[in-house]
Protein backbone atom coordinates (compact mmCIF):
# COMPACT_ATOMS: atom_id res chain seq x y z
CA UNK A 1 0.00 0.00 0.00
CA UNK A 2 1.11 3.58 -0.97
CA UNK A 3 0.84 6.44 0.66
CA UNK A 4 0.91 9.80 -0.73
CA UNK A 5 2.70 12.73 1.43
CA UNK A 6 1.60 16.30 1.10
CA UNK A 7 4.94 18.15 1.50
CA UNK A 8 3.93 21.53 0.98
CA UNK A 9 3.18 22.24 4.13
CA UNK A 10 7.28 21.87 4.78
CA UNK A 11 8.02 24.19 1.32
CA UNK A 12 5.87 26.82 3.12
CA UNK A 13 8.09 26.30 6.98
CA UNK A 14 11.57 25.40 6.43
CA UNK A 15 14.75 27.49 4.37
CA UNK A 16 17.24 26.03 3.08
CA UNK A 17 16.37 22.46 2.74
CA UNK A 18 15.17 22.47 -0.96
CA UNK A 19 17.40 19.64 -2.21
CA UNK A 20 16.36 17.19 1.03
CA UNK A 21 12.55 18.43 0.81
CA UNK A 22 12.51 17.82 -3.36
CA UNK A 23 14.37 14.61 -2.82
CA UNK A 24 12.13 13.47 -0.59
CA UNK A 25 9.10 14.23 -3.52
CA UNK A 26 11.28 12.48 -5.89
CA UNK A 27 11.54 9.38 -3.93
CA UNK A 28 7.17 9.26 -2.99
CA UNK A 29 6.55 9.82 -6.81
CA UNK A 30 8.69 6.80 -7.68
CA UNK A 31 6.34 3.87 -9.28
CA UNK A 32 7.72 0.67 -10.31
CA UNK A 33 11.47 0.09 -9.22
CA UNK A 34 13.72 -1.30 -11.88
CA UNK A 35 16.08 -3.45 -9.69
CA UNK A 36 18.39 -4.37 -12.46
CA UNK A 37 21.10 -3.99 -13.15
CA UNK A 38 22.01 -5.03 -9.58
CA UNK A 39 24.07 -3.09 -7.47
CA UNK A 40 25.47 -2.83 -3.91
CA UNK A 41 26.59 0.61 -1.87
CA UNK A 42 29.09 0.38 0.43
CA UNK A 43 30.59 3.07 3.11
CA UNK A 44 34.33 1.66 3.04
CA UNK A 45 35.80 4.59 5.19
CA UNK A 46 34.99 7.84 7.24
CA UNK A 47 34.12 10.06 4.00
CA UNK A 48 34.74 7.20 1.72
CA UNK A 49 32.04 5.14 -0.87
CA UNK A 50 31.87 2.56 -3.33
CA UNK A 51 29.12 1.45 -5.55
CA UNK A 52 29.19 -1.94 -7.00
CA UNK A 53 27.10 -2.72 -9.63
CA UNK A 54 26.54 -5.89 -11.88
CA UNK A 55 26.71 -5.21 -15.56
CA UNK A 56 28.25 -8.47 -17.08
CA UNK A 57 27.89 -8.74 -20.83
CA UNK A 58 28.61 -4.82 -21.22
CA UNK A 59 32.43 -3.72 -22.38
CA UNK A 60 34.04 -0.47 -21.12
CA UNK A 61 32.62 1.44 -24.35
CA UNK A 62 29.11 0.47 -23.86
CA UNK A 63 28.93 1.96 -20.21
CA UNK A 64 28.89 6.04 -19.55
CA UNK A 65 29.41 7.29 -16.26
CA UNK A 66 28.61 11.17 -15.63
CA UNK A 67 28.56 13.42 -12.54
CA UNK A 68 26.05 16.56 -12.97
CA UNK A 69 26.24 18.67 -9.76
CA UNK A 70 24.89 16.27 -6.93
CA UNK A 71 23.38 13.74 -9.29
CA UNK A 72 25.56 10.44 -10.19
CA UNK A 73 24.01 8.72 -13.84
CA UNK A 74 25.38 5.54 -14.99
CA UNK A 75 24.27 4.21 -18.13
CA UNK A 76 24.58 1.39 -20.39
CA UNK A 77 23.68 0.93 -23.88
CA UNK A 78 24.53 -2.60 -25.89
CA UNK A 79 25.50 -2.23 -29.45
CA UNK A 80 23.27 -4.01 -31.48
CA UNK A 81 24.46 -7.51 -32.91
CA UNK A 82 21.86 -7.42 -35.86
CA UNK A 83 23.76 -10.66 -37.62
CA UNK A 84 23.16 -13.01 -34.55
CA UNK A 85 20.33 -15.16 -34.10
CA UNK A 86 19.22 -16.22 -30.67
CA UNK A 87 17.76 -19.20 -29.91
CA UNK A 88 17.30 -18.86 -25.99
CA UNK A 89 18.18 -15.29 -24.74
CA UNK A 90 18.72 -14.89 -20.99
CA UNK A 91 21.13 -12.74 -20.61
CA UNK A 92 20.06 -9.66 -19.37
CA UNK A 93 21.77 -7.00 -22.31
CA UNK A 94 18.75 -4.25 -22.17
CA UNK A 95 19.86 -0.79 -21.88
CA UNK A 96 19.71 1.14 -18.76
CA UNK A 97 20.12 4.02 -16.94
CA UNK A 98 20.73 4.38 -13.01
CA UNK A 99 20.35 7.41 -11.03
CA UNK A 100 22.34 8.23 -7.37
CA UNK A 101 22.00 11.27 -5.85
CA UNK A 102 24.91 12.58 -4.26
CA UNK A 103 25.04 15.18 -0.99
CA UNK A 104 27.21 18.08 -1.24
CA UNK A 105 30.64 17.33 -1.50
CA UNK A 106 31.14 14.47 -3.13
CA UNK A 107 32.92 14.10 -5.84
CA UNK A 108 34.04 10.23 -7.95
CA UNK A 109 37.67 9.61 -7.61
CA UNK A 110 37.47 6.81 -9.80
CA UNK A 111 35.83 3.64 -12.12
CA UNK A 112 37.01 0.32 -12.93
CA UNK A 113 35.46 -2.73 -15.01
CA UNK A 114 36.75 -6.18 -13.43
CA UNK A 115 34.81 -9.09 -14.37
CA UNK A 116 30.97 -8.00 -15.17
CA UNK A 117 31.68 -5.78 -12.08
CA UNK A 118 31.52 -1.92 -12.31
CA UNK A 119 32.84 -0.28 -9.52
CA UNK A 120 32.75 3.64 -8.55
CA UNK A 121 34.65 5.06 -5.80
CA UNK A 122 33.42 8.14 -4.08
CA UNK A 123 34.83 10.63 -1.27
CA UNK A 124 33.34 13.26 0.53
CA UNK A 125 35.76 16.11 0.08
CA UNK A 126 34.75 18.86 2.92
CA UNK A 127 36.09 22.31 1.77
CA UNK A 128 38.83 23.85 4.22
CA UNK A 129 36.90 26.88 5.20
CA UNK A 130 33.62 24.90 6.14
CA UNK A 131 35.56 22.39 8.29
CA UNK A 132 35.51 22.99 11.76
CA UNK A 133 38.68 24.96 13.25
CA UNK A 134 40.77 25.88 16.73
CA UNK A 135 40.45 29.19 17.75
CA UNK A 136 43.44 29.42 20.52
CA UNK A 137 42.63 31.51 23.54
CA UNK A 138 45.21 34.45 23.90
CA UNK A 139 45.15 35.83 27.58
CA UNK A 140 47.60 38.79 27.17
CA UNK A 141 46.64 40.22 24.15
CA UNK A 142 46.01 44.17 24.35
CA UNK A 143 42.48 45.36 23.16
CA UNK A 144 42.77 47.69 20.24
CA UNK A 145 41.97 51.40 21.74
CA UNK A 146 39.66 53.20 19.85
CA UNK A 147 40.18 56.35 18.19
CA UNK A 148 38.65 59.34 20.51
CA UNK A 149 37.61 62.23 18.31
CA UNK A 150 36.06 65.16 19.76
CA UNK A 151 32.96 66.35 17.41
CA UNK A 152 32.07 69.46 19.10
CA UNK A 153 34.21 71.74 20.70
CA UNK A 154 32.94 74.77 23.62
CA UNK A 155 33.20 77.94 22.52
CA UNK A 156 35.03 79.94 25.10
CA UNK A 157 34.16 83.65 25.33
CA UNK A 158 36.86 85.75 24.53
Amino acid sequence: MRTNLDFSPLFRSSIGFDRMLNALEAASRIETIDNWPPYDIVKSGEDDYRIAMAVAGFSQDELAITQEQNMLVVSGQKANAEDVQYLHRGIAGRSFQRRFELADHVKVVGAGLVNGLLTIDLKREIPEEMKPRQIEISTDMALPKAEMKQIEAEKQAA
